[in-house]
């Protein structure tokens, strides 16, 4: 169903209202028959859990990204945050989903059967994506199918923990931690041996497979132009490992990783917080590196479900059809400007465009194959871009916007560019010296921006607290002045000197486009 025919009905939803109630007492035998024309259509997905929740467990799943989870203050600051966009009503909670085997789904009781009709049917659509999608299998297949038991079991760790250490101890290895939940090596394996378990010496030669392998991959890589140099680089380093080892051998990326492992004075409990959080990064990066697609395939499928489900009462299908309309629409409201894209829309509208196009047997291919960022580089072509009306604008802390440009390519990175490296600066750790202090170093050039240098000196101090060694970062600020921060021995870091404003560049939409929609 197109967004013209959901607005089109959207006056005669109103009717559904009195047959549309808040009971659940159809809500069953549509679920039940909406799971079996999924599964007639195609869609091929693990037994999914649904449970209806009140609306305040609802908010707290949403905020701690799980229905239990380890307890920390800065998901007290992210609660009232959203509950401040509810009361101004820029966000309605449909759902939330977790894959796995079984997946779960949690649906709020205020939400009507029309609203979680369509709520199971999106949801199916999501299941059917994660048993697809190549990158959600790999990671599922390493941090596990039962995140829901695993996260319960690990928040109590840390209830004993906090009883056993203090809050303030506890907090302090979280704040650490959570400060640095992003900072995962996704090429690595969660499970991953130290480096001296690595091929050749301390782990230089082995880590990625490199250029150091005997496979035919590895020995066209070494054929490639420059790369007899890089080569004879590494082998350099590799004699001077040979002499004296060196920690990490390569720059680590993996920031929660190495401290768990490296950190000089860590406890067996910090060390669990540590890598308790990076299991749950791991399980959270597909989500993230795949929400345009993830949620663009999930409104498909919801709103192909609800059109040929012809079972359903009309009235019902009218008022769940008004839901597709306010979700999928690229505007909120009676605004007349939009200044966001909504990953809803835009991957309802791409899938659209590509079946039509090419078919569902292509579709499924690049569910099966894609992420995001390949997903807008290949299929968001400039028909589909004009016709959605994109464009980038610049925005300054002064509050100054500027149209910049309609370039189809500067409109896909400006999509891409906050979901590179999960969303986080690539910083790596490069040295770990004799007397146990450590080297960071931001790689700024590669990720495309400076640090918010006050912010960067608070996360430096938590990871000093934690190391309980002199720890300094390498970095450039917003105009990419080469810039050094340096901890003392206790955490606190030797503040940089003052920054000016910056600018941010953001895709947009000429037509107003709605805040991303919370399910």
């Amino acid at each position: 169903m197109t967004q013209h025919d959901a607005r089109r009905h959207a006056d005669t939803a109103d009717m559904a209202d009195t047959a549309d109630t808040a009971n659940t007492t159809g809500l069953d035998g549509y679920a039940a028959r909406i799971e079996a024309l999924a599964r007639q259509l195609g869609l091929a997905f693990a037994p999914v859990e649904f449970e209806l929740v009140p609306d305040s467990f609802m908010a707290e799943i949403t905020i701690y990204g799980l229905p239990v989870r380890m307890r920390h203050w800065s998901f007290g600051v992210r609660y009232i945050h959203q509950l401040v966009h509810q009361k101004m009503g820029n966000s309605h909670m449909f759902e939330v989903m977790f894959p796995g085997d079984p997946c779960h789904a949690y649906m709020a009781e205020h939400n009507s059967v029309a609203e979680n009709t369509l709520v199971t049917a999106h949801v199916l659509g999501h299941a059917d994506f994660a048993s697809r999608n190549a990158l959600f299998l790999r990671f599922g297949a390493m941090a596990g199918q039962h995140i829901l038991e695993q996260s319960a079991a690990r928040a109590q760790r840390l209830e004993m923990a906090l009883q056993r250490h203090g809050q303030e101890q506890v907090e302090t290895v979280l704040d650490a931690a959570l400060a640095l939940e992003q900072h995962v090596d996704i090429h690595a394996e969660l499970h991953r041996p130290p480096y001296a378990a690595l091929s050749g010496p301390a782990g230089v030669a082995g880590r990625r497979g490199g250029a150091g392998g005997d496979d035919p991959f590895a020995r066209r890589y070494r054929r490639l132009p420059g790369e007899a140099a890089a080569l004879a680089a590494r082998e350099a380093a590799r004699a001077r490992v040979t002499q004296r080892p060196l920690l990490p051998p390569q720059p680590e990326y993996d920031l929660l990783w190495f401290i768990a492992q490296h950190g000089p004075d860590l406890a067996d409990w910090e060390r669990d917080i540590f890598l308790a959080v990076r299991e749950e990064s791991f399980y959270f990066y597909p989500v993230y590196a795949c929400q345009i697609m993830n949620e663009g395939w999930a409104s498909y499928w919801h709103a192909r479900l609800l059109r040929e489900a012809d079972f359903l009462p009309p009235a019902l299908y009218l008022a769940a059809l008004k839901s597709h309309s306010d979700v999928v629409r690229p505007y909120a409201g009676e605004h007349q400007q939009a200044l966001a894209v909504n990953p809803y829309h835009l991957g309802f509208c791409m899938w659209e465009h590509i079946i039509e196009r090419e078919g569902l047997a292509r579709a499924r291919q690049i569910c099966r194959d894609d992420d995001d960022c390949s997903f807008i580089r290949n299929y968001l072509d400039a028909d589909l871009a004009d016709r959605l009306g994109l464009f980038v604008h610049e925005s300054r802390r002064d509050g100054e916007t500027r149209l910049a440009s309609r370039d189809l390519r500067v409109i896909r990175e400006a999509i891409l560019a906050p979901k590179y490296n999960y969303g986080a600066p690539c910083i790596a750790v490069t040295l770990l010296n004799d007397d146990g202090s450590l080297v960071l170093r931001h790689d700024h050039l590669r990720d495309g921006r400076g640090l918010d240098l006050e912010r960067a000196e608070q996360v430096l101090a938590y990871i000093a607290r934690v190391w309980r060694r002199p720890v300094t970062l390498h970095t450039a600020d917003f105009r990419g002045s080469p810039r050094v921060l340096r901890s003392k021995s206790d955490g606190v870091p030797e503040p940089p000197a003052p920054t000016a404003s910056a600018t941010t560049s953001t895709v947009t939409s000429a037509t107003p486009t709605v805040p991303p929609t919370q399910r």
